[in-house]
């Protein structure tokens, strides 16, 4: 495989691309980030009742233990006092299933936003990629045998750039002539960004 051409054109087309590519992911990434942070921020109230819940739970238990000491009634003043700590377990743990839920959307939607981008950027980009890099790499095999790199330029070149040929390149390529044959290896060569 070879990923980047010889020729400073098409190479540097190739670097820029490579650099967007980049530039696109880190791009998502602190997108990510950045909405993960701001969707944490919304666990707010989840916190508050969760501290509420707790401030609510220790103020009933201490009033609960204190009451055991009252003579007569300290049993069942302390188990009505045990109820309200029950509702202060009850605000924890709403609050906790509130900040669960927060932080799953922040991790799930952070998430989608880097995945969606780059499967979109591994659909379109990366497959040119190695394409090329493959396409280039054979090709780069091939310049020790002409025939077969003029025979590939008949193939895969524009008729444009065959038209520009002073006389028939298949012609050409059919008697052995080596000026044709070397010309048609060369563009293919050139084509690829591959230098001869």
């Amino acid at each position: 495989m070879k990923w980047y051409a010889d020729r400073p054109v098409r190479l540097t087309r190739q670097l820029i691309a490579d650099l967007l590519a980049v530039g696109w992911v880190a791009l998502w990434i602190w997108v990510a980030t950045t909405t993960h942070d701001r969707v944490l921020e919304l666990r707010a109230p989840g916190d508050g009742l969760v501290n509420a819940g707790g401030d609510i739970r220790d103020v009933f238990t201490n009033a609960a233990d204190k009451a055991k000491g009252v003579p007569f009634v300290g049993d069942d003043l302390s188990g009505a006092l045990g109820n309200g700590t029950k509702a202060g377990e009850s605000l924890i743990g709403a609050g906790n299933t509130q900040i669960g839920v927060v932080q799953d959307t922040a991790f799930w939607l952070a998430t989608a936003l880097i995945a969606v981008p780059v499967l979109f950027l591994l659909i379109t980009w990366l497959p040119l990629r190695l394409r090329y890099a493959f396409k280039a790499g054979h090709t780069a095999r091939l310049k020790d045998m002409p025939d077969l790199l003029a025979l590939r330029a008949l193939t895969s070149l524009k008729p444009r750039e065959l038209a520009k040929f002073p006389s028939d390149p298949a012609v050409g390529w059919r008697t052995g002539d080596t000026d044709t044959i070397e010309e048609l290896a060369r563009r293919q060569l050139a084509a690829l960004g591959v230098r001869a």
